[in-house]
């Protein structure tokens, strides 16, 4: 139990001392700044060729989303969940020695090209992803924390990062042992981040693209504002649920763009009745856990 508890303390003191050095040391690989400057980037777009051309730069909710883009990011690491990642990674590892096995890693892909790595990573996390956001969406346990990413009522770039903190630790703790077992490095996730965070931010803007032939392959603005319809297919719990890439939804048959969709209403059933605050809307989803 001592080496739990070093590790717990350990993890705040660490976590503060990165999250400082992330701050003061702009660099490459400094997440703080590239959340800042591909936010910058597609607030810029949205000023400069809005999709709907009604709405204001600072959008309902901006300032609330904002908040939400650094408290997922940054502080939510700060105030808990990297001493609870760290304990979990340590346990599942002990757990793991008790059958005498001591690497995870299963397939070895370090001699193959840096870039069919990159490639595999980001299709493998994409996929995975996919699958967990169809789970937020037909689980009605998860769906209650879900809500919170869809009580969006304008579309905007900074609505990428409005979700639950709960929504970190479902899709960390699934993607974990898949990802693990292929042996990716921190330094792979970090690029495969970045990229990602940058397609999610375009989804979500206010512009009106769709990529040409891409979009069979790529998210895009136009797909993805039909995720966060309020009005939904008969029978369907929910459409276009890719992330990065909208290939599965294709694949799957969960696509679904009826028309262009720039003035469709969002949200979901009865969301005048969801709180409007960040503090109701994160403990909202414990209280409502027994709802459909």
């Amino acid at each position: 139990m001592d080496k739990y508890k070093t590790i717990f303390f350990d993890s705040f003191s660490n976590y503060w001392n990165y999250l400082i050095a992330e701050i003061s040391n702009p660099g490459w690989h400094n997440y703080f700044y590239w959340l800042i400057g591909l936010s910058l980037l597609a607030w810029a777009l949205e000023a400069i060729a809005p999709w709907r051309k009604n709405q204001s730069i600072i959008r309902r909710d901006f300032w609330l989303d904002a908040f939400y883009m650094f408290f997922n990011f940054f502080l939510f690491s700060l105030v808990g969940y990297n001493a609870i990642s760290n304990i979990g990674v340590e346990a599942f590892n002990d757990f793991l020695a008790i059958f005498g096995i001591k690497n995870l890693v299963a397939i070895q892909i370090g001699t193959w090209p840096k870039w069919t790595q990159l490639l595999l990573m980001f299709i493998l996390a994409d996929f995975i992803q996919w699958n967990v956001h169809r789970l937020l969406h037909r689980v009605p346990f998860l769906w209650q924390f879900h809500k919170v990413h869809h009580s969006v009522k304008q579309m905007g770039f900074a609505a990428h990062l409005r979700f639950h903190w709960m929504e970190t630790i479902v899709y960390k703790s699934i993607q974990y042992i898949p990802l693990a077992m292929i042996g990716f490095g921190i330094k792979d996730f970090f690029i495969i981040h970045i990229i990602a965070i940058g397609i999610g931010h375009l989804n979500h803007a206010n512009v009106g693209w769709d990529y040409g032939p891409l979009k069979y392959v790529l998210n895009n603005p136009k797909m993805h504002i039909w995720h966060h319809a309020k009005e939904l297919p008969s029978g369907s719990y929910g459409v276009n649920f890719g992330l990065s890439l909208s290939i599965w939804d294709y694949l799957f048959k969960t696509d679904y763009i009826p028309n262009d969709g720039r003035d469709i209403e969002l949200g979901f059933a009865k969301d005048e009745e969801f709180p409007q605050d960040f503090v109701h809307q994160i403990s909202y989803p414990f209280s409502h856990l027994k709802e459909d």
